[in-house]
């Protein structure tokens, strides 16, 4: 089986989150993707909800798909959540299966601030999405690709959608370019705490257990002394 890991905050998770995934299942013929909010994050800890609450928005989200799956393996493991860690956890659990871990650009940049990286990319093959504020030629500062600027810069203007390299770990590297969506977790998040709506801009599932949990609200200063 060809296996699509999508880590992340999810904080929350939105309809860009979804269509990215689908986009990666469809293009690289994965046979399912398997959502893993994460629990403690070492780089992430800025208005983040409790992990429950957004693995239960990620399951919500995901309900009906059979071809997306939602674990909480990070969720609920004490401590910070390394993905070194969580890797290993999944090739024991599906062995014989290739996985495929998807990031985006922004985060494949970041990489060297990762635990154990040089082992993380011998173990799974890496997907590398677009972002809107990101260009692909940024990835040359990156000390674990060997690519040619051109061959960048022709996924930046749109010349070619995908590049696959292979890694110096033997693993395979695909930069794919996905259509961009206007929605991100930081302006739901602002939205939120604005009082402004939220609908449409992830499944209604999702928004009705932010509301009902009133998660991302101004804090009551009036109870604080």
């Amino acid at each position: 089986m060809k296996i699509g890991i999508f880590g992340g905050t999810f904080n929350p998770i939105h309809y860009g989150h979804l269509r990215a995934a689908e986009d990666v299942r469809e293009k690289l013929a994965l046979d399912q993707i398997l959502f893993i909010p994460s629990g403690n994050p070492p780089l992430k800890t800025e208005d983040l909800a409790d992990a429950v609450h957004r693995y239960e928005m990620t399951r919500l989200a995901v309900e009906g798909n059979s071809l997306f799956r939602v674990l909480d393996i990070e969720c609920f493991r004490p401590g910070k959540s390394f993905t070194i860690n969580t890797i290993e956890i999944l090739l024991e659990r599906y062995q014989g299966s290739e996985l495929y871990f998807i990031l985006g650009i922004d985060a494949f940049l970041e990489l060297p601030k990762w635990r154990q990286t040089e082992k993380l990319l011998s173990l799974a093959n890496f997907v590398v999405l677009s972002r809107p504020e990101y260009q692909f030629t940024e990835l040359l500062a990156s000390p674990y690709l060997d690519i040619k600027q051109t061959s960048l810069r022709s996924l930046d203007t749109g010349k070619i959608e995908s590049f696959s390299l292979k890694l110096r770990t033997e693993k395979e590297l695909v930069l794919l370019r996905i259509a961009p969506f206007g929605v991100s977790s930081t302006d739901i998040r602002r939205r939120v705490k604005s009082g402004l709506a939220i609908k449409y801009m992830l499944p209604e599932k999702v928004e009705f257990y932010i509301i009902s949990n009133k998660l991302y609200k101004q804090p009551d200063r009036k109870n604080k002394k």
